[in-house]
């Protein structure tokens, strides 16, 4: 899978967050401790147990892969 991240440096810091996953983001030192970072919280964010209500289930959607713009540094 691949989720789309904004990442840019702050000063020191390198600072990112998951457009499609709301919630994951990080901050680290280093751009590759960045996006390192973000992998691990996405893992985490998708292996997370989740409750549902009586009769209701989980399914899954298949979309095609989009066309994203891809910066030069990626």
């Amino acid at each position: 899978m691949r989720y789309r991240a904004v990442i840019k440096k702050v000063d020191d810091w390198w600072i990112g967050w998951l457009i499609d996953l709301p919630g994951v983001n990080a901050q680290e030192r280093t751009k590759s401790e960045l996006l390192e970072s973000l992998k691990i919280g996405a893992q985490e964010m998708l292996e997370t147990e989740i409750n549902f209500e009586p009769d209701s289930f989980m399914t899954t959607i298949s979309i095609p892969d989009p066309n994203w713009a891809v910066n030069a540094e990626s």
